[in-house]
Formats: C-alpha cells, sequence, structure tokens
C-alpha cells in the first residue's frame, strides 16, 4: 500500500492555508460564496489527489476531473461544522474513494449479470482483464476496510486518512486527535492485517 501522496497536501503556501482556513470557517456559517471559492481555490490539488488515487488502484475508465466533479457535488450537500484543512480533505478524500469504489461495483455487477465472453490475447483482451482483476482488487480492498472497521474502527480510519485521503502523518493525527506515534502503530498492525486479508490464492 504505497503512500506516494503523502506529499500531495504539503504543496500549499503558508497564506493559502490560511485562506483555506478562512473560507472554511465561512463555510461552516453558511457562507455559500465561501463554499466556491474554496472549491475553485483546492480544485487542481483535489484533482492530483484523485489521480494518484486512481493510478495506485488501476483505474482506467473514470477521468479525475469527472471525480472531482461528482465529489463537488456531494460535498455541496453535506452540513458539516468544518475542523481545518485536513478534515476537509478527509471528507473529500472518503467521498472520491466511495465514487470510484462504487463504479467498480457498478461494473464488476454488469460483468456477472452478461453473457460470459470468449476471452483471446490480443492487447484490447489484456486490457479488459486487467480492468476487471483491478476492480475486484478495489472492491476487496473496500471490503476489507469495511470489516476492519467493524473489529478497529480506530485502525480503519487511520488508512482511509493516511492512505487514501492523502494526509501526512501528522495530518492524520491531528484530524483524529491522536499522537503521531500512536497513528504510525496503528497504521503498521493495518497493514499487516489488511495484506492477509485481501491475498490473492
Amino acid at each position: 500500500m504505497p503512500d506516494s501522496s503523502s506529499d500531495l497536501l504539503s504543496t500549499e503556501s503558508s497564506e493559502t492555508r490560511g485562506e483555506v482556513t478562512r473560507l472554511l470557517r465561512a463555510w461552516s456559517d453558511g457562507d455559500d460564496d465561501s463554499r466556491d471559492r474554496l472549491m475553485a481555490l483546492l480544485y487542481d490539488e483535489l484533482r492530483r489527489l484523485a489521480g494518484a488515487y486512481m493510478r495506485r488502484h488501476g483505474n482506467i475508465t473514470l477521468q479525475a476531473t469527472a471525480v472531482v466533479n461528482e465529489a463537488y457535488l456531494r460535498l455541496v450537500d453535506l452540513d458539516i461544522a468544518w475542523n481545518g484543512r485536513p478534515h476537509f480533505f478527509a471528507v473529500a478524500s472518503t467521498l472520491m474513494r466511495r465514487i470510484l469504489v462504487d463504479e467498480a461495483r457498478r461494473r464488476n455487477a454488469k460483468k456477472r449479470g452478461g453473457e460470459a465472453e470468449r476471452v483471446g490475447l490480443d492487447d484490447a483482451d489484456f486490457d479488459r482483464l486487467t480492468a476487471a482483476r483491478q476492480d475486484r482488487q478495489l472492491i476487496a480492498l473496500d471490503d476489507a476496510l469495511k470489516a476492519l472497521a467493524e473489529t478497529d474502527p480506530r485502525k480503519a480510519r487511520a488508512v482511509e486518512l493516511r492512505f487514501f485521503g492523502g494526509l501526512t502523518l501528522a495530518e492524520t493525527a491531528e484530524v483524529m486527535g491522536l499522537a503521531s506515534a500512536t497513528v504510525e502503530r496503528d497504521l503498521k498492525a493495518a497493514r499487516a492485517w489488511l495484506a492477509t486479508e485481501i491475498a490473492e490464492p
């Protein structure tokens, strides 16, 4: 489970971070204009986050722009008292993950419901097989995270924030209200559990 997205959210200047915090507070107070300005300010960063997530999980049918646009539509319907930038990215990344998993489940269900097709060995057939395997892996990982959340919700939340949300270790600890060392231990244990849970024969 790579953490290549861990630096994605640390590219903003301190001035931009301050503006993000100010806009989040205004949005929490019901200022829709601040919400729209915030999304314009963070749109490219959200696209990078979605792109990194999709590259890690091999999604080849959706565009990062489409994922961010769908996430935006879901974000505007939320009634949340935003608690800073890490909290925003934690929620946004959760929404984007759900969008990608829902899409993978939709494709997988469609394949199961259709007739079995003869598979050859040309590039197009290989691409379809690869996409189907990636969908199954993403669904398996999502199912494993849900199972982990039932027994240890704290560890599951740490994984979601760190590896799917792209938050740094410090930001993950901030959102969860824990010490960084505690989050690091949780992540190590969660990674080992998930690796066993989703191992393919």
